[in-house]
């Protein structure tokens, strides 16, 4: 049985925006009518793809893989607009409405640029924002922190924001102070053998720890993944040293194994 070929929707104007806009959501349309994985996904189904999605973007500007950068920004294009239509489909919002939402909220925000608000930087921005959100309706600075955001990043919005009301150290040398404090109570509850409490205190720290970045200006969750990186580079070497001498890495001591971590190291790996 022939199946016909569909026509592939194009932009009437190859450099109009709108025209390729329209050209992909028509696309997207096709397939939720016509590939069999396509038109099975719901909203739920992708939303892991979704973070997915959102993370191999990160990595490319991480990486200053500008053309990475730009296949994954597509990607995430292809999410917003697929969900939109899945939605849309089951009679809950559309695409239209996703749009016009976001431009009324950016107005809406930003009341020093379309309005006759004044501000004296970045600090005053932000506090108008948060106070905006709060007259919208919004019962606690907190509320729009998302649960499923990695601990890390959650622990930074959370302090940012309290921080912007007011509820911050006053210097450097108290927040480090209290890093030492949290790390001296972890250490008790250790000897003392208290595993709940030893868990809690070392929840503790890492809240402390990603409060005394901040206040370093460095992101935490970014610091931690350039470590991972640097970790996972160092010990592909010392995969790979132990593979040209074709023993396993059971064979090897902590100690010969150190050679190579040393010499990744050197290499600036």
């Amino acid at each position: 049985m022939t199946q016909n070929r569909i026509e592939v929707p194009v932009a009437n104007d190859p450099n109009d925006i709108k025209d390729q806009f329209q050209a992909l959501v028509d696309i997207i349309k096709i397939l939720r009518k016509e590939c069999p994985w396509d038109k099975k996904q719901t909203n739920e189904s992708i939303a892991h793809l979704t973070i997915e999605e959102a993370y191999e973007t990160i990595t490319a500007i991480q990486e200053g893989d500008d053309k990475e950068f730009s296949k994954e920004l597509g990607d995430l294009t292809l999410h917003i607009i697929m969900h939109a239509i899945m939605a849309e489909e089951r009679g809950a919002f559309g695409l239209l409405e996703v749009l016009t939402q976001i431009q009324t909220k950016l107005v809406h925000r930003h009341p020093h640029v379309f309005g006759d608000i004044t501000v004296n930087g970045e600090d005053d921005v932000l506090n108008n924002w948060e106070a905006l959100k709060m007259k919208e309706g919004k019962k606690s600075i907190l509320e729009g922190v998302p649960l499923t955001l990695p601990a890390l990043l959650r622990t930074e919005r959370i302090q940012q924001k309290v921080a912007r009301r007011g509820f911050d150290w006053d210097n450097k040398e108290d927040m480090w102070n209290k890093v030492f404090e949290e790390i001296a109570e972890f250490k008790s509850e250790l000897k003392n053998g208290d595993t709940q409490k030893a868990k809690e205190e070392f929840g503790d720290i890492l809240f402390a720890m990603v409060n005394a970045a901040r206040f370093e200006d460095i992101v935490a969750e970014e610091s931690l993944q350039l470590t991972n990186n640097k970790f996972t580079k160092r010990f592909n070497y010392v995969e790979e040293k132990v593979k040209e001498t074709g023993k396993t890495f059971e064979e090897f001591t902590l100690a010969e194994l150190d050679v190579f971590w040393d010499q990744a190291k050197a290499m600036g790996l």
